[in-house]
């Protein structure tokens, strides 16, 4: 029997088991394949079933600047099996196009995955498939401040819109009064960057809740019902109240969500907001500042549109941790740097050096996903999207780079 011939559905269900590199050579094998590997209703089915396969093998894309001068970021995805008694890690890094690879391109956020694309928040915004080696620079703000396009205090929002099949970027941007030079506390511009248009556009600032301040201590991506969240406070009769500010990517709104007191001070203790349920929900983890044991509350909202339905339901530890998260996925599986700027993992009770550094709180990390979703779009001149490779990570292993630069 000759592959044309092959039944659809045993095909599809054999492919759809396949990493993206593999499937990309397969397209090539004849043209009914092809055209299944090309399908949206396959792309789609493919990254629910492949990244839902039991395996041993785990993955993480990561950022980090490993040199103590320069900015040069490397982008990274580390690999290990959960069940190697010597814990071994591999890496591979992303070698970007040439003219964004120098020390004057950086990134300090990832977002993502949301359905296998990633974007990283620097210089310049990007957007990539790691697992397709795409990678895609934003085009500029046009909608400049006097402090420039982004300052220190602008916080980025990334997800899909499933109606117009469309990945969207929303920033926020601090305000300035223009009498004093000083920021205007609580008060935000928004932009939303399409990638179908390959533009960004001011939203109307009627549509945020306003005045609310945003926590920079929050570094998970958290990504739940269409809707990208930022962990901030506002000031409720001269006490501050946490609170979380929500994006849907669908309405293009933002709603305000109430949070109980979940810690006593700010000062004392960390909140970091989480993904939870397969992102069908929000939470929100809380954990001494200070320490190097400690115990992590694990709040969640067990209703999304209800925020009278958080639950404080359960505590993790007590565990090791020096600094704050960097990273988190599943239900109890948190990432952070510890006091050697090392990425470490936890898992049920079990750590595991993931033998990677970041210097200046530099390190980033998510969990890595395959996908067949390409950012390709219309006018390729105007949608100008690059390819790139994994290569052999040439720092890993090696402690002598601490010392050298």
């Amino acid at each position: 029997m000759s592959m044309e011939h092959l039944p659809g559905e045993l095909v599809s269900n054999v492919l759809s088991r396949l990493p993206s590199k593999v499937l990309l050579l397969c397209k090539c094998v004849c043209k009914s394949w092809f055209d299944l590997i090309t399908d949206p209703h396959f792309v789609s089915n493919y990254y629910v079933v492949y990244n839902s396969l039991q395996s041993q093998e785990e993955h993480l894309l990561v950022i980090r600047r490993p040199f103590f001068s320069g900015l040069k970021t490397y982008i990274s995805v580390l690999s290990w099996n959960t069940n190697d008694p010597k814990k071994h890690v591999s890496s591979d890094v992303l070698n970007p196009p040439y003219e964004y690879n120098s020390d004057h391109k950086y990134w300090t956020e990832i977002l993502g995955p949301c359905n296998g694309i990633y974007f990283l928040e620097g210089n310049p915004n990007v957007l990539m498939n790691p697992s397709l080696g795409e990678f895609k620079a934003l085009p500029k703000s046009h909608f400049t401040s006097p402090h420039g396009t982004y300052t220190f205090t602008d916080y980025a929002g990334f997800g899909f819109d499933p109606k117009t099949n469309d990945y969207k970027v929303v920033v926020l941007k601090d305000l300035w009064l223009k009498e004093t030079d000083e920021r205007e506390i609580g008060y935000w511009s928004a932009e939303l960057y399409s990638l179908n248009s390959n533009s960004w556009r001011k939203l109307d600032p009627s549509l945020l809740p306003l005045p609310i301040e945003i926590w920079g201590s929050s570094r998970v991506f958290t990504y739940a019902n269409n809707c990208c969240h930022w962990w901030g406070f506002v000031e409720d009769s001269g006490a501050t109240q946490d609170i979380v500010l929500a994006f849907d990517m669908v309405k293009e709104s933002f709603r305000k969500i109430r949070v109980p007191k979940v810690r006593d001070s700010s000062d004392e203790k960390f909140a970091t907001l989480v993904p939870f349920e397969e992102s069908a929900s929000i939470g929100v983890l809380v954990y001494p500042v200070r320490g190097a044991e400690k115990s992590f509350d694990v709040w969640v909202m067990k209703d999304y549109w209800d925020e009278g339905s958080w639950v404080k339901q359960y505590s993790v530890g007590p565990v090791q941790v020096n600094h704050r998260i960097v990273g988190f996925y599943g239900t109890n599986r948190l990432l952070w740097k510890d006091s050697n700027e090392r990425l470490v993992l936890y898992d049920s009770e079990k750590t595991r050096d993931l033998q990677v550094y970041g210097k200046f709180d530099s390190i980033r990390a998510a969990r890595y996903t395959e996908s067949l979703v390409s950012l390709h779009r219309g006018n390729e001149f105007s949608h100008k999207c690059f390819s790139c490779s994994l290569v052999p990570d040439p720092l890993l292993h090696d402690s002598e780079y601490l010392f050298s630069f």
